[in-house]
């Protein structure tokens, strides 16, 4: 019989992609909600017509909520199986918002520029405020993911 850590040991990608999965899902839903819908302040596309931006939100909104799923279905077969961490996992979501946001931040509304935060006002301000959130979570989901890593070695001894 296998003990919750040989478990953990054993599906330590797994909590991890599943971690990523929904905090990617969780951070893109969160954004397409908001400020896509409630505060309109940008279409996923807006190098388009209004309609194309709707489309393009549309389709990013299925995108959050494959990946949200995903990971749902992920963290239900580690529970089943004994092997959720949460402490690993959080980290992974934690990973996984920050690096989409960040993503989202740099590549897509300055390289890309395929949309901005806001239009019409001064818009350094948001891009500080959305870049070092997304920093923020990403180090403190490297964090924990190189904690539980450090932690798991230990653990593979007393096994």
């Amino acid at each position: 019989m296998t003990t919750s850590h040989d478990s953990r040991l054993n599906y330590l990608g797994r909590n991890l992609l599943s971690g990523c999965l929904l905090g990617l899902g969780f951070v893109a839903f969160i954004d397409e909600a908001v400020f896509h819908q409630i505060l309109h302040w940008h279409h996923f596309y807006d190098k388009s017509s209004p309609d194309i931006g709707l489309v393009s939100d549309g389709i990013f909104h299925a995108f959050s909520w494959f990946s949200t799923i995903g990971g749902a279905f992920l963290v239900s077969d580690l529970r089943r199986r004994n092997a959720w961490w949460p402490k690993r996992w959080f980290g992974g979501f934690l990973f996984g918002g920050g690096a989409f946001q960040l993503y989202d931040g740099t590549i897509q509304h300055k390289l890309m520029r395929i949309h901005q935060i806001r239009y019409n006002v001064e818009i350094a301000p948001y891009d500080w405020v959305w870049n070092i959130l997304a920093a923020l979570m990403l180090i403190a989901g490297l964090i924990l993911l190189y904690r539980t890593g450090r932690d798991s070695k230990g653990m593979e001894g007393a096994v």
